[in-house]
C-alpha cells in the first residue's frame, strides 16, 4: 500500500471516528433531554447502529493504519508522542467499551418501557448521566492523540 492511501486511509477514519462520535452524541444527549420516548427509543437505536457501521472499523483501522504509517516511516513505538498517543487511543477506547455498553442497556431500556407504555426510571437518567461523562473523557482524549498525531510535540 502507497505512503499516499495509507495516510489518507488513517486520516479519513479518524475524520468519521471523532465525527460520528461527536454528531451521535448531541443526538442521544437532545433525545435524553426531549423526554419524548419515541425520539429517545429511536435515537437509542441510531446511534447503536452508528457505532457498530462508522466508529468500530475506524477503531480497528486506526491501530492498523497507525502500525502500518509507523513502520514506513521508521519511527519508534518509544518516540514520546507517539507513545503518549497510544496510551491516549487505549484510555479512549477503554471509556468507549464501558459507553458501548450503557448504550445497548440505555437502547434495550427504553424498548422495554416503551413496550410496556411505561416511562423511562431513574436508572436510565443515571447510565445518560455515565455515558455523558465517559464520552466527554474519551472524546477529550482522542482530540488529544489527533493533536500529538498533528504536532508531533
Amino acid at each position: 500500500m502507497s505512503y499516499d492511501l495509507l495516510l489518507f486511509t488513517h486520516i479519513a477514519s479518524v475524520i468519521l471516528l471523532l465525527g460520528v462520535g461527536a454528531g451521535s452524541a448531541f443526538y442521544k444527549f437532545m433525545a435524553d433531554r426531549s423526554g419524548n420516548l419515541e425520539v429517545i427509543v429511536h435515537t437509542n437505536k441510531m446511534v447503536v447502529l452508528a457505532d457498530w457501521l462508522f466508529i468500530t472499523p475506524s477503531a480497528i483501522l486506526q491501530p492498523l493504519t497507525g502500525v502500518l504509517l509507523m513502520n514506513m516511516l521508521n519511527i519508534s513505538i518509544w518516540t514520546p508522542w507517539l507513545l503518549a498517543s497510544i496510551i491516549l487511543y487505549i484510555f479512549a477506547g477503554v471509556l468507549w467499551l464501558v459507553a458501548v455498553y450503557l448504550q445497548i442497556r440505555m437502547k434495550d431500556m427504553a424498548l422495554e418501557v416503551q413496550r410496556k407504555e411505561e416511562t423511562l426510571g431513574k436508572e436510565y437518567f443515571l447510565f445518560v448521566k455515565y455515558w455523558v461523562i465517559l464520552g466527554i473523557f474519551s472524546f477529550l482524549a482522542m482530540a488529544s492523540v489527533f493533536v500529538l498525531m498533528v504536532f508531533k510535540p
